[in-house]
């Protein structure tokens, strides 16, 4: 792990960070929204550990590579599965030879992120991730998503929305430069803006009717994109409803690709353009959706322990041999930058970071070194966690009061950053038994550190959503989590000797 962490991009020049700021850091993580997807960077923090290394891409220039090397530090690098990788291979020389410019050349590259995420660029690079791979049912459902971002490719929409933004810019700076009025200045500069977002929800809509006329030519089910949109939505939707509202580590397809509530309606419009293939009755809708689940069985599903990962309250990283335990009534996530956790009701939160602290410098000198401001003095103290040197201290902001922890961990320093809006000596023992729990995990704990992964299952005759659901090694929300990765409405059935999708450890 290297870097300063989070924190760093916060202080500026001078260094230093108010409590209130520090807050503001801590939730921005856990309740703002990621933007777009090709504006992407390698992680600052060093939890998790930085992504597998690029492969080597000697047919890609020097930009590209570089893009293609940042996209693989953001989405967890590489998903090797070659079984899985020579069926997407396989799909997109089915599309490109179905597509108005077959003569275009496409590389797939399967990423290692749970987010449901796809996106191309315009050198005709193909990104999908194992999270929207899971999430898909069948071909169909996947080929209007490679559809879709081939369209992209082939329509020039990354050229045309740098031209206008280019285009958008010099007209701004032409305007401030002219007109003294800020408000007509600030009202030319939203105008240019909406025409910019305008702009991009057509080219999401463009892209939509270019992959499923495509995917349809191709041989595949055009209402593929229909269903794999309002699975979209209904995983949205589930991740809205879970109290932590954090977001995953890298962005996914809803906040890289706009979405409006008449996407799904436009979708449907286009594929009724197009006859389903001669082909498609029920039975044999059933078996390519078998078929499918048959080629996804045993993917990785949700975290890669390779980077940490979250079961219940308790944090594991077996690369880096630690864990700890978040207190009562917290939800963890494992973002790109750190361990975020909120308390179920919203009143507390906590974050856990990695930063490299020189060994002649006292932790205790550490925390009062100005990475953070208003620190009570009093409060400083040296401790011992399970072995491992510390120290702690109490920080007060204008709505939100601090317990600060850094532990120092082989050649690294961990902080443990603990806010409550009602601070008192409960909520802070609560704390302080948290941080208690952080300790080295055992061989045993490591060699058994294994990731979930889906499992296609046959459905029997006694089976219900509730009793498939029930088997599904998630911690929460089972029977929603098991409809949207099935893509089942509220009122949909099971039947019997057909497969679905379920989580195991």
């Amino acid at each position: 792990m290297t870097g300063r962490g989070f924190f760093s991009s916060f202080l500026g020049r001078a260094g230093r960070l108010t409590a209130g700021a520090a807050f503001f850091a801590l939730t921005a993580l856990l309740l703002a929204a990621c933007s777009v997807a090709p504006d992407i960077g390698a992680p600052q923090a060093a939890l998790p550990p930085a992504a597998k290394p690029a492969p080597t891409e000697p047919e890609l220039s020097a930009a590209e590579l570089r893009e293609h090397q940042r996209i693989l530090a953001t989405y967890g690098g590489v998903y090797n599965d070659p079984r899985l990788q020579a069926m997407v291979e396989q799909l997109v020389e089915r599309l490109v030879a179905a597509s108005d410019r077959p003569d275009l050349h496409y590389r797939v590259t399967m990423l290692n992120s749970r987010s449901v995420n796809a996106f191309a660029l315009p050198t005709g690079q193909l990104y999908l991730t194992r999270g929207l791979i899971a999430l898909a049912n069948d071909e169909s459902e996947l080929a209007s998503v490679i559809g879709h971002e081939m369209g992209h490719v082939i329509a020039r929409h990354a050229e045309l929305r740098e031209e206008q933004i280019r285009d958008a810019d010099l007209s701004n700076r032409v305007f401030t430069d002219v007109v003294s009025n800020p408000e007509a200045g600030a009202l030319a500069l939203a105008r240019s803006k909406l025409r910019l977002a305008s702009f991009s929800q057509k080219q999401e809509l463009e892209a939509d009717a270019i992959g499923i006329r495509i995917a349809s030519r191709a041989g595949y089910d055009p209402y593929g994109a229909v269903r794999f949109l309002a699975s979209l939505e209904r995983n949205s939707e589930l991740k809205s409803k879970q109290s932590s509202a954090i977001n995953p580590g890298a962005p996914d397809f809803l906040s890289s690709h706009p979405a409006t509530p008449q996407r799904i309606t436009d979708a449907l419009a286009v594929a009724r353009q197009f006859k389903p293939p001669a082909d498609d009755t029920p039975a044999q809708r059933a078996q390519a959706h078998d078929a499918y689940l048959s080629e996804i069985d045993g993917i990785v599903y949700g975290e890669d322990p390779n980077e940490g990962y979250v079961r219940g309250r308790r944090f594991l990283h077996p690369r880096l041999g630690f864990t700890f335990t978040a207190p009562e009534g917290f939800v963890l996530d494992n973002t790109a930058q750190a361990v975020l956790g909120v308390k179920h009701g919203g009143g507390a939160a906590l974050r856990l970071d990695v930063v490299r602290v020189p060994a002649e410098q006292t932790l205790a000198a550490y925390l009062t070194s100005g990475w953070i401001e208003n620190i009570d003095p009093a409060s400083v103290q040296d401790i011992t966690i399970n072995g491992f040197p510390g120290a702690t201290a109490t920080a007060k902001g204008d709505e939100w009061d601090f317990r600060l922890y850094a532990l120092r961990f082989g050649s690294d320093v961990y902080r443990f950053i603990f806010a409550a809006k009602r601070f008192n000596p409960d909520i802070d023992r609560t704390f302080r038994e948290s941080v208690g729990t952080f300790r080295r995990m055992t061989l045993a704990e490591i060699e058994g550190a294994k990731p979930l992964r889906l499992r296609a299952v046959k459905v029997a005759p006694a089976d219900t959503v509730e009793k498939l659901a029930a088997k599904m090694a998630v911690p929460d929300r089972q029977v929603e989590r098991f409809r949207v990765l099935n893509g089942l409405d509220p009122g949909d059935r099971l039947k019997p000797g057909s497969e679905v999708k379920i989580v195991v450890e």
